[in-house]
């Protein structure tokens, strides 16, 4: 058990995070032709809006939910949050996120599932991250219950102190999680598993966010006489 508890969460993190950033870097690099989102609206817009909407929205409250309160250090926030609240805050932000990512994501999944012509278009890569992604929102979901049974917010710092360790490549960072359930460490493997698949699927086009858009100049478009 001390075996894999290290392997998964003081090795495995660093694996993940180099083939992550390493392999993003290298597919921008010599993959420019397979960089894209590879949207499917075009082939059948029906319920593709609800869907994307309620999976982008709830994706993105989770990631930045995740990166705050994982990796803003607690002396930074103890004097306005205690750590009770900040629990009682990620419950309900992270059971929200989670509901709509959970929902979206199923509609797409049945949807790329499904519907004959954009399952034709589908790769099995598409599918299989699309059902990853699907079974983390719902684990993250599944790990409420048993937060709720720590509303001190204890399991929770311990989760933080595991990430902050990570991230500052402190060693031991596994110890942390002493007596942390069992369903926090999948959830954990799992998500690191995403960033190891991230440069090898459709995921990549995440890099390519049009930043600029929010400052470039206004484009003059006429219409044809």
């Amino acid at each position: 058990m001390n075996f894999l508890s290290t392997l998964f969460f003081d090795i495995y993190p660093y694996i993940a995070g180099s083939v992550f950033l390493i392999g993003s870097w290298l597919r921008y690099d010599y993959g420019q032709y397979s960089w894209r989102a590879g949207s499917s609206q075009m082939l059948d817009k029906k319920g593709m809006r609800l869907a994307s909407n309620l999976f982008h929205i709830g994706i993105l409250g989770i990631f930045f939910g995740h990166f705050v309160g994982l990796l803003t250090p607690h002396w930074m926030y103890e004097s306005f949050l205690p750590i009770a609240a900040k629990q009682k805050l990620a419950m309900a932000a992270g059971g929200v996120c989670g509901l709509l990512t959970l929902v979206g994501g199923a509609l797409l999944l049945k949807r790329r599932l499904f519907n004959p012509r954009i399952r034709a278009t589908s790769s099995a890569g598409d599918i299989l991250i699309l059902t990853l992604l699907v079974t983390q929102a719902a684990l993250g979901v599944l790990t409420i219950p048993f937060s709720a049974q720590h509303m001190d917010g204890s399991e929770m710092m311990k989760l933080v102190a595991w990430a902050q360790a990570i991230v500052t490549f402190h060693a031991g960072a596994s110890q942390h999680l002493e007596g942390v359930a069992l369903i926090y460490r999948v959830h954990m493997v799992l998500g690191m598993t995403l960033f190891l698949l991230f440069p090898f699927c459709r995921l990549v086009h995440i890099w390519s966010v049009p930043v600029e858009y929010l400052t470039r100049r206004y484009q003059l478009v006429r219409n044809r006489r």
